[in-house]
């Protein structure tokens, strides 16, 4: 009989550590969000925010058939060996549950708006030297096993490994990020961003609660190094970056996730954004993208062949 009021005391208390938060919601869980929905609007709806849900089913079927695989080509003609094939991909099937026609939802036109002319100019020299580059650090953040589009800043979908996995306690969030194998700490514990000197990939995010949303604010960004024309649809940032995110759920299986950029040396306007997740059933792997990294070597090694092949003057 002493036992039973323990019992009692420690399942009323189980609510509590599931939630974890002070009985804030639970976004723990692996999370997905791969979606046919573009990160910019297309032209076609260029004055229409949302989808009515036969513009979004049509939408699907016009991206799924954009997405079949195509015949093999004999690399000679197309001047490479192409890609991975859609066995590897994961493009995502439908649009994002709100509906929107694009990730971006302000400015109205749902496009990013213009690099700063300084910026512009990096991009130019960026894009340049991946054409042909000379060392390792003139190619892509993914190429160097760095930074990718899904870990952000903010966090965007790809078109394969656009998974998350995310760990919730009382003082901290950690947003685990498929690839390229990153996990980010949002403290929750109402400590100060780190001091200015102090700059990372990701940057310091620190986490309020406003209702049941959750509000990530994050600075301390470092200078990128080459987002401004990397693969993989990533936009340029500099250390003046400002991210603000929400998450919030948008019913039992829905991640809705917000986020506002202001960074006014990089872009002429801040800008907005949203998409949807779906719960994921699976389980994350880990992306060794430094693992056995032959490709980064192989890579410059085929550009210097390149160089040493005769032109057509020569020939």
């Amino acid at each position: 009989m002493p036992l039973a009021p323990a019992i009692v005391i420690a399942l009323s208390v189980i609510p509590a550590l599931v939630l974890g938060r002070d009985a804030h919601p639970d976004l723990a869980g692996i999370w997905n969000s791969a979606t046919v929905t573009p990160l910019e609007r297309s032209p076609q709806f260029k004055d229409k925010p949302f989808f009515t849900p036969e513009e979004a089913a049509a939408w699907e079927r016009q991206i799924a058939q954009g997405n079949e695989e195509r015949p093999l080509q004999d690399p000679g003609r197309n001047g490479g060996t192409g890609t991975y094939n859609t066995f590897f991909r994961e493009f995502g099937s439908r649009t994002v549950k709100t509906l929107r026609t694009s990730i971006i939802t302000d400015p109205a036109d749902g496009r990013i708006p213009p690099l700063t002319p300084a910026a512009a100019e990096i991009k130019r020299r960026r894009v340049e030297a991946q054409k042909n580059p000379a060392s390792a650090e003139d190619t892509g953040l993914q190429d160097q096993c760095l930074a990718f589009a899904t870990s952000g800043p903010p966090m965007l979908p790809y078109s394969y490994n656009s998974n998350y996995q995310i760990v919730q306690t009382g003082d901290a969030l950690v947003v685990h990020v498929e690839m390229i194998h990153d996990a980010r700490i949002i403290h929750l514990d109402g400590r100060p961003h780190l001091p200015p000197a102090i700059r990372t990939w990701m940057g310091d995010s620190v986490g309020t609660w406003a209702g049941d949303t959750l509000v990530v604010d994050t600075t301390n960004f470092n200078d990128g190094g080459g987002f401004y024309g990397d693969a993989g649809g990533n936009f340029g940032w500099d250390r003046n970056l400002h991210l603000v995110e929400r998450f919030s759920l948008f019913g039992a299986d829905t991640l809705l996730y917000q986020f506002e950029i202001d960074d006014p040396s990089a872009f002429t306007a801040p800008w907005k954004g949203e998409l949807t997740m779906v719960r994921s059933g699976g389980r994350i792997y880990e992306y060794a993208c430094h693992e056995a990294n032959y490709s980064l070597v192989n890579m410059l090694r085929g550009y210097r062949a390149a160089e040493r092949q005769p032109g057509p003057a020569d020939r």
